[in-house]
Parts: structure tokens; sequence; C-alpha cells
């Protein structure tokens, strides 16, 4: 992937799920009763604590209970969980501000009139967070965005209004209407400072917050809607359900920007003579991105759970235009890969395998009957993608009238992380993509012209001690050990995301109880929910590794049993990134997050200077 795809996809380090709504009022509540005992100063510690639950907690909990039902009736899709989390979220905010302010009370002659309006402007500052999220999540206008948005500050306002004493200044109500709304007397001493003016203060500040957060969207949205033509709500939307609830709004939004593509899928099956599935090996065009499980991220998990004997789920030749959209197109892949597979005829000979090299490539490969495995790589030199148009190009090269299928496997196995702007990929018209195209021709000749024999295979697999954020995805390694007329290849897959440089030879150097022996990441982007250039190596031992793959290697030789193969391929048409959307969508989104933070901070500079000057004039 390019540098600018890279930082898209390590969005998915912010990935999280929500907790339940009670997980999150319960901990707000435990928070604010913490608060009240190191805040109010009574005779009991418990009865600190219920203040500070009774005056921080319960608008906390008004939020998270009331905003779903209202934003609900008027069109909008907050869930529990997710309003919930954002109470507690304002929850902390409003403390985070208020124990400055009165550290800075404390340390300055300020005293407790500050802490006050620092108070006044917490509460105007949840009003605007609360804002910016429903807008994005529900896309309301902000005027109906604006109620369900102020349900925090209103409880956290109205409690003020009563418990202060407010009413004794006005000249309203008469003595059943005061006994309800005005209560001093039960309250502590610290909230009989403020004044009607405060609550006029409060509502001004929540009208320019309003104002500020339209603005700021406006401006965020104006690059979105002249490139892509959708909306950065949508995508922020979409990011802040599945952040927060695993929801699918994400990839509508990938939908709603993608297009339509025919894609080969091939199939290339070992059975034992009694007709049982041994190993599946499962090739779909498609790159399985763009990041976690969103689309087709873990794609080779999919594969490998529909195979009958151990499935091998390797990299095809395509980039990131060739993301899935949806997790939902999976399924189109894997019906056409169970159509190739019924329409599959075997044979019980093979070739040897065969290694060459072409320029920066190294084709590995072999055939049975008229139809080859061919994997490519360019280790020791740096390599990301290979595009589409460059493996097609490359697979009909190989077959050229040799051969009647070929399942052409982009090893992926060594790159330099996310440095400089090239990273290796293969594209059109570029040196590299000859050396494959002339590669594959000259492997296809080869192989054609090679004496089959007898076809023995061998396979064994370890899912690891390692886990995502290692590098490695829950298939683990896996091994394939052909042997044909005493001469062996072993087929290495590990369910990772590239290698770092140098691991390929290191194992290929070491593992030498076969005569060949090529190792192949699946490109499984579940690995990228920690970072976007988790490689294989990068953070488990690479010796470890190898001691692993040296390991089943071993098992596989001892596995080896007579099979015959055979091998099919299937269109698919699905909706894919597109050609140059990835890159649109991640200049775009980069741009975006970028100017996001400097106009965040111009915006809240201005409007915390507006609020000193507004407090300054009251």
């Amino acid at each position: 992937m390019t540098t600018t795809q890279g930082n898209l996809a390590g969005l998915s380090r912010y990935i999280f799920r929500a907790p339940r709504w009670y997980s999150s009022i319960g901990f707000a509540l435990l928070i604010a009763a913490i608060v009240g005992v190191a805040a109010f100063d009574s005779r009991y510690v418990l009865e600190d604590a219920w203040q500070g639950i009774f005056y921080i907690g319960l608008p906390t909990l008004a939020a998270g209970v009331l905003t779903p039902p209202v934003d609900r009736l008027i069109g909008g899709q907050l869930t529990p969980s997710r309003a919930s989390l954002l109470a507690l979220g304002c929850e902390l905010l409003v403390i985070a501000i208020m124990t400055s302010a009165s550290l800075v009370a404390a340390l300055t002659p300020l005293g407790q009139i500050f802490v006050f309006d620092a108070l006044v402007f917490s509460l105007a500052a949840i009003f605007a967070v609360r804002l910016l999220i429903v807008m994005a999540v529900s896309r309301h206008r902000l005027a109906v965005a604006a109620i369900p948005a102020s349900i925090q500050t209103l409880a956290a306002a109205v409690l003020l209004f009563v418990y202060s004493g407010t009413m004794r200044y006005l000249e309203v109500g008469g003595p059943l209407a005061r006994s309800y709304l005005s209560r001093p007397e039960q309250a502590p001493p610290e909230l009989l400072v403020i004044l009607p003016s405060d609550f006029l203060v409060l509502a001004l500040l929540c009208g320019i917050y309003a104002i500020a957060v339209w603005l700021f969207l406006v401006v965020i949205d104006w690059p979105w809607r002249r490139s892509l033509g959708v909306s950065a709500l949508d995508f922020l939307e979409g990011f802040i359900g599945h952040i927060a609830e695993g929801s699918n709004e994400l990839e509508e939004f990938f939908e709603e920007i993608g297009e339509e593509a025919l894609v080969p899928v091939s199939v290339l099956v070992f059975r034992r003579p009694d007709g049982d599935e041994k190993a599946r090996f499962v090739l779909p065009m498609i790159h399985p991105g763009p990041m976690g499980e969103i689309g087709g991220g873990n794609l080779p998990k999919r594969i490998a759970e529909e195979a009958d004997g151990l499935g091998f789920p390797p990299h095809a030749t395509a980039g990131h235009d060739f993301n899935l959209v949806t997790e939902g197109e999976v399924e189109t892949i894997l019906d056409a890969a169970e159509r190739a597979h019924d329409r599959i005829a075997y044979a019980e000979t093979a070739t040897p395998g065969e290694r060459l090299q072409e320029g920066d490539a190294t084709l590995t490969g072999q055939a049975f009957g008229d139809h080859a495995l061919a994997t490519v790589t360019y280790s020791p030199g740096y390599a990301d993608d290979i595009e589409y148009a460059v493996g097609l190009s490359a697979a009909a090269e190989a077959r050229n009238g040799h051969l009647s299928e070929v399942m052409l496997v982009d090893a992926h196995n060594c790159n330099n992380g996310l440095e400089g702007q090239n990273l290796g990929h293969v594209v059109p018209g570029g040196e590299r993509s000859f050396d494959l195209i002339h590669g594959a021709d000259r492997l296809g000749d080869r192989l054609e012209a090679a004496k089959q024999g007898t076809l023995r295979l061998g396979t064994a697999h370890d899912e690891t001690p390692w886990e995502p954020e290692d590098g490695i995805g829950p298939l683990g390694v896996r091994v394939a050990v052909v042997a044909v007329d005493g001469q062996t290849t072993a087929y290495v897959l590990v369910d990772g995301n590239n290698m770092e440089p140098g691991l390929r030879e290191a194992i290929v150097d070491t593992v030498d109880q076969v005569d060949l022996l090529e190792v192949m990441t699946s490109d499984t982007h579940v690995v990228n929910t920690v970072e976007a250039e988790n490689q294989v190596g990068d953070e488990i031992p690479g010796d470890e590794l190898i001691d692993v793959i040296d390991t089943l290697v071993g098992d596989a030789l001892d596995d080896l049993e007579p099979v015959e193969a055979g091998m099919a391929s299937e269109k698919a048409k699905v909706t894919v990134f597109g050609t140059d959307r990835t890159e649109t969508l991640a200049s775009t989104a980069n741009a975006v997050v970028s100017m996001g933070g400097a106009l965040a901070g111009m915006f809240t500079f201005a409007v915390v200077t507006i609020s000193l000057l507004l407090f300054l004039l009251t």
C-alpha cells in the first residue's frame, strides 16, 4: 500500500467496542462518587459520595437513559451503549475542566467565582461535543440535533437552578413552586454563589458553540463532497458506529463509493484416492482489506473455514483498489469458489517443483496435470501489492498454450513498512512487472516440458500462541509439502500481512528438510487493528517463527500420502473500492484528519477566547 493508504488503514488502531450501557453508567456513577468525596466537605464521607453521585452522576445518568429514545423519536439511531459511553466521556470532560480550574483557583487569587465560570464553560463544552457526535451519528440538522445533544447540559443546569436557590432572585411562582424549585438548604454551600445571569451566559455559550460546530462540519465536509461526492459525516458516522459497537455502517459508506468488478476465483484441491479432501488452496483476485474485519479484512479466515480439508488462502495479485466494500461480498467469493470446486477434474501426477529468477522476481511452482500453482516474490527487494492487471497478464503468459489454469500467488513476504511513497508496488509498465510477466512465461514453458510423476502431499498447521497484536492472524502457520519422484517442495503460509526484510531468506536457508521452500503471507488485515505496518517478524522473534515452520515441515513430511489434484476457476461479480478510489479516499481522509486537528484547535481557541470575554463582560 502507499503511505496514504497505510495511514488510512492505521485508523483501525482506534477500533474498540463500546461497553454495554450499564457498564458505562455504573462507571460514571462510581467516578462521580469519588469526585464527590474529593470536592465536597461534609461531616460524612458517604454524604460527600452521595452529593457527587447526585450533582455529577445524575446528569450523566439522565443523558445515558434519555438520549436514545429522544434521538430515535426524531429519526436518529443512537443506541443505549453509544449514548451511555458519550455521556461518560462528557462527564470525564467536565471533571477534567473543573479539576484544572480548582488547581488554578488554589494557586491564584481568582477564587471560587473562577471555578463556577469553568463549570458554566464545561457544560457548554459538553453540549458542543454531544452536538457534534449526534449530528455525525444520526445525521440531524443542527436545530434538531440540539434536542438530544442538550440533555446532559440541561439536566445539570436544572439541578444547579433548583439547589443553588436561584429562585430567590426571581419574583415568579408561589410557595408551592418555590418548595420544589428552590432547595438551597439541602445543597452544599459551594453552590450558593450561582446567579440567574450564569444561566443566561450558559445559554449564550451553547448558542455560540453550536454555530462553531456547524461551521467546523461545513469546512471539514467540503473536500469530501468535492472529491468523492459524499459527506464526511457519512464516514464519521460509520467509523463511530464500527468502533463503538461493531456495526456495518462504515461498510455502507464504502459501498456507496464502490464500483462493480469481475474477479477470477481459483481453487486447487488435493484429495485422497477415496475422495476425501486433504487440502484446498483458494485464490480470489481480491485484496483482504481495508482494515480490521471491515470489508474483506478477515477474508483468509472465512475462506479457510469453508474448506473440507486444510484451507490455504494465499494472497492474490491485487491491491487496495480491490478491497471488498462489505463483509457480505465475501459470500459471493465463497459461492464462486464452491462452483469452481464442484467442477474440478483431478489428476494423479505432477511435476517436481521448479524455481527460476527473472530480474528481481523469483518464481516457484509446479504443474498438476495441465494446471499449475506458481508463487512470486521480489525478496530480498521490498514489495507490497502486485496490481491486478499485472497479475492477469502474468497468469496469461504462464498459460500461453502450455497450461489450462494457473494459480498465481503473490508471496507477499518482504516489505519495509510504510517508509517512502512507492513502497514497492508492482504496477503496469514498471520494470518489475515485466520481470514477473517474462518469468511467468518461462515458468510455464518449463512446467509444460517437465516430466510428471506420482503425487504425494503432506500437511501440518499450528495456530501458534501469537495474536493479531503480534502480527499473526487466527490461522497461524500452515504448511503443505508436495513430493514428486523423490523431490519435495514446501509451501508455507503465515496468516499475516507481509514480512520483515530478510526473514524470508532466513526461513528458506534454515529449513533444509525439503528441496524447495517458499513462504507466503495471507495479507490478512485483522492484524492491522494494531497498526498499519504490523508485519510478520516485527513483534515476534524471527528464530521462534523459524522453529515453528521447521517443526511443521517435518510433520508435513511425516504426513505424506498419495493424492490427486485438480484446479478450476470461476468469476465473481463483487463491489470493490474501485480504481483510484482507495487513494482518493485515503488522501482525503488523511488531509481531513490533519486539517481537522488544526481546525479543531483554531475553533477551540476562538470559542474559549469568546467565552473569556463573555465572562469578563458579565
